[in-house]
């Protein structure tokens, strides 16, 4: 039987994850099995994962978001891996929905939903209400909803074990994070792999919750470093496929 692997890095987001976490298990038929890596928080987070039973990575320090993905994916157990922001709230048929559009052809190797906060295609167009509401009028399963696209932002990130297995982990020189999604969507993309996504899913994304307590300036230095990286690495600007 299929099982779908969650990894979801954090760092003192004690309250969003407890919410996350209560989501996953509330609206999640498809077996799983969740795995947290702790990036060295001091706010209980470890506390949470021991009452809710979940399996966790605790670290002495924060290593950054793709670091963190790394070292969920080397113990993950399931077919499917699944990267997903500590601040997201997941609702109903979200990962059957996704795992049927993942499984419907053998060239699609990353999916991700729609969402209120993200970067290109992703984010909707409509006015968000609340995560039920948004949930009852988008997540009916739908295949007509699928949309073939260039990249697929790392809050929600639902790939297949093959193509880890081909193409390898996340790269770690994009730590802290910004753009080690873009490149792993690349790097898919040139192994063959093409990428959808799943219009019949909406998911609640806080949005820059791991980013959102530095100064302004020095995320909006981050990103374009990164992006600089991205380019020294593949002689292209990634904003292109936005």
């Amino acid at each position: 039987m299929r099982k779908t692997s969650i990894i979801i890095p954090t760092y003192n987001g004690r309250e969003y994850l407890k919410d996350c976490v209560y989501s996953i298990k509330r609206y999640t038929e498809k077996p799983y099995e969740i795995i947290v890596v702790d990036n060295g928080s001091t706010d209980g987070t470890v506390d949470v994962c021991r009452q809710e039973g979940i399996a966790f990575i605790s670290l002495a320090n924060n290593v950054g978001f793709p670091a963190a993905c790394n070292k969920g994916l080397k113990i993950a157990t399931g077919d499917t891996l699944l990267l997903l922001n500590n601040d997201v709230i997941v609702s109903r048929n979200w990962l059957e929905n996704m795992l049927d559009c993942l499984h419907s052809s053998a060239d699609i190797g990353i999916v991700g939903p729609l969402t209120n906060y993200a970067s290109g295609k992703q984010q909707i167009d409509m006015p968000y209400t609340n995560v039920e509401e948004m949930a009852q009028q988008l997540n009916a399963p739908d295949s007509r909803k699928w949309l073939k696209v260039d990249r697929i932002v790392g809050l929600c990130f639902l790939f297949k074990r093959e193509l880890m297995d081909q193409i390898g982990l996340l790269d770690e020189q994009f730590s802290p994070g910004h753009f080690e999604d873009d490149d792993y969507c690349y790097r898919a993309r040139q192994a063959g792999y093409t990428f959808r996504i799943a219009g019949d899913v909406f998911i609640f994304h806080h949005g820059s919750a791991s980013f959102g307590k530095k100064d302004v300036s020095k995320v909006e230095s981050l990103i374009e470093r990164n992006r600089q990286k991205f380019m020294d690495k593949w002689g292209i600007d990634p904003t292109i496929y936005v």
